[in-house]
């Protein structure tokens, strides 16, 4: 059973919502059969990338917090994440376009490595604050998963998977997306956030019901919204 997670590398609740859903597989009797595909998604396209600018200005001038506001609500999300195990170092994060680490996303899926690409990514933006759009770390990050540095450079000095990337995007449209992380589990059943351990668990267990019947060879044992970044970046930070 394949589950699509539309997700983007600057949003908080998409590194959240990721291990919420690991822990649901982990415990899934039916676990080996699931698929997992990431797909891009870009809550600011527009977004340039500006190591000088440290999240905290950005989220203060872009929402008109003051940073006594941004410091409380950042810690927040940042002790959420650490009920997944996840440390997130706001005041190391760097401003930068995703578009690129997206691309590598798609180079990394073509030797299904994905995955491993996702996490690499999300780690190197939240909890070491490294630029995700600089190609020196994009190649570093790439070879720590087992891509060709040359590819990964290639891959950089052209255009190639941007219009995977944009393709992703426009199927997200498609399928009324507006917030990420947005899973969904066998095109029948949608998480939108980062929610509750067990809407995992149950929408997991839902999905594979359905899917089973289709597939009788395997052995048998609505979309919910949660936190999440909104497409025009409201509630994301």
């Amino acid at each position: 059973m394949k589950i699509e997670i539309w997700s983007d590398i600057a949003c908080p609740f998409c590194y959240i919502g990721k291990r919420k859903l690991e822990k649901a597989i982990q415990k899934f009797p039916y676990k080996d059969s699931i698929e997992i595909e990431w797909k891009s998604f870009q809550l600011n396209p527009d977004q340039k990338t500006d190591p000088s600018v440290s999240s905290f200005e950005y989220l203060s001038k872009s929402k008109g917090w003051s940073m006594t506001q941004v410091k409380d609500i950042t810690a927040h999300v940042s002790e959420m994440a650490e009920a997944e195990g996840l440390t997130f170092n706001y005041e190391k994060t760097v401003m930068a376009n995703t578009k690129n680490a997206h691309r590598l996303i798609h180079l990394a899926k073509k030797t299904g490595k994905g995955n491993e690409m996702k996490e690499q990514l999300l780690n190197a933006y939240f909890t070491d604050g490294m630029n995700v759009d600089d190609s020196a770390t994009l190649i570093s990050l790439g070879k720590e998963v087992g891509l060709d540095e040359a590819e990964v450079k290639t891959m950089l000095e052209s255009n190639q998977y941007e219009e995977s990337v944009n393709q992703d995007i426009y199927e997200s449209r498609l399928i009324g997306v507006r917030g990420v992380p947005f899973f969904v589990l066998d095109r029948k059943f949608g998480i939108s956030g980062a929610q509750a351990d067990e809407v995992f668990d149950q929408t997991l267990e839902k999905a594979w019901t359905e899917f089973a019947k289709n597939n009788p060879i395997l052995d048998m044992a609505g979309s919910t919204e949660g936190e999440s970044c909104d497409v025009d970046g409201e509630n994301c930070f």
